[in-house]
Formats: structure tokens, sequence, C-alpha cells
């Protein structure tokens, strides 16, 4: 999926001749902690922090002086793994989209990419996740899904975490799945070299309770 489908356009940018204040009500009022700044002719200009509005002396002068003068963004062709990637790198909440000139065409929250990671993941599918490890050497998607397919599931989506991102030294592979009962296909997992490390089902809707639990928490 690309930004230009995530565009959050409810929630306004900043203006250079806004005020602490003002700056400081509108983080507030959109449950955010960043919002880009533009000038008056809505190019981009930086990004201004609720942790700088915080240093100011008083709520009357502008933001002008405070703002982080790095026009950090991402463009609308991009895909949403990139804003992903900068706002996990800059630790942000919103990422500005702009075009190749810097002017500016909205935002991305970190609940607009969380809401379409899930869409991505099948998450309101019906059926089981399963989270497995396995050696790097052995792991091939393909193998994976056919060996799967073989027992009457099929992969609804899937996502991978390498051993440097876990600091193991084996490759988590979490599958979601268009069956809840994965007994059978467990044990075959196992017979086959794939340690199952965790198994959600779908019957009591846990896995939709803790996804609004999460998206809550990046509200707060």
């Amino acid at each position: 999926m690309k930004v230009r489908d995530a565009i959050h356009t409810d929630t306004p940018a900043l203006h250079t001749t806004d005020t602490v204040g003002e700056a400081l009500g509108a983080l507030m009022e959109h449950h955010v902690r960043h919002l880009p700044v533009i000038d008056a002719d809505d190019q981009l200009v930086g990004i201004m922090s609720e942790e700088a509005l915080m240093t100011a002396d008083t709520h009357q002068a502008t933001i002008t002086d405070l703002v982080a003068r790095q026009p950090i963004g991402v463009q609308p062709t991009d895909h949403v793994f990139d804003a992903a990637r900068t706002m996990v790198r800059h630790g942000l909440s919103t990422v500005p989209v702009t075009d190749g000139t810097g002017q500016y065409i909205g935002l991305i929250r970190r609940h607009d990419i969380f809401d379409t990671f899930a869409q991505m993941l099948s998450t309101q599918a019906t059926g089981a996740i399963l989270a497995l490890e396995v050696d790097p050497r052995d792991y091939a998607l393909a193998k994976l899904v056919h060996l799967i397919e073989q027992n009457d599931a099929k992969v609804l989506a899937v996502a991978s975490e390498t051993p440097s991102q876990t600091n193991a030294t084996k490759l988590r592979v979490t599958l979601k799945l268009n069956v809840v009962d994965t007994t059978r296909l467990r044990h075959v997992l196992e017979h086959n070299g794939y340690d199952v490390v965790a198994s959600f089902g779908d019957e009591d809707d846990e896995l939709l309770d803790r996804i609004e639990a999460f998206m809550h928490y990046l509200e707060v």
C-alpha cells in the first residue's frame, strides 16, 4: 500500500506564526506528540515536538524558533513501510507527506500506519495465528506455504523477524491462517523442523481485543 492511501487530512499542520499555546492545544486535541510546521506557501519547514514546546518560556511566543528545521517526510508514492521506518527512526508520532518540491500534502499518524498494517495482515479475517522459529538457513517461504496448504489450510498473511531484530539466533515467522483449529498443523510443522512458539485462536476474539488495546495505547 502506498503512502497516499493512508494520508490523514483531518489533523492540520502548524504554521510558523502559531503560538506555543496554540501548538500545545493542537497536539492535545489530536492526541499526537509531533506535528508538521508549514510556512505561508504550504512548504514544509520542519516538525514541532511536544518536548520542544515545553521548553518555551511563555505560551504567547511563536513556535518559529522552536521548530526542528529538518523537513523529514515521505512522498505519496512511497510505501507505508517507508513511512513506518521514518517514524521509528526519528521517534515520531506523525510523519509529514510532501511532494517532490517540499509542498505539504498531509500527514500519516502512527495510528494510521497501524490500521494499514492490521489490514495487510488480515487481522479481521477469521483464523488462527501461529508464531514459528526456524534456523535462517532452513527457511524457505515457498516450502512453508506448501507444507501448510498440503494440510488443508491457507496463509492469509506472513511476517518475519530476523535474528538481529529479536536478539536471538533463529528467524521468527508469524502466520495468519484461514483455519481456527491448528492442532494437526502444529504437529506437522514441528515434525518438519519448525518450532511453534505460540498459537492464538480466534474463538474468543482475543486477537481483536489485543489490537483494540494496542490502538488505545497508541492514542494515549
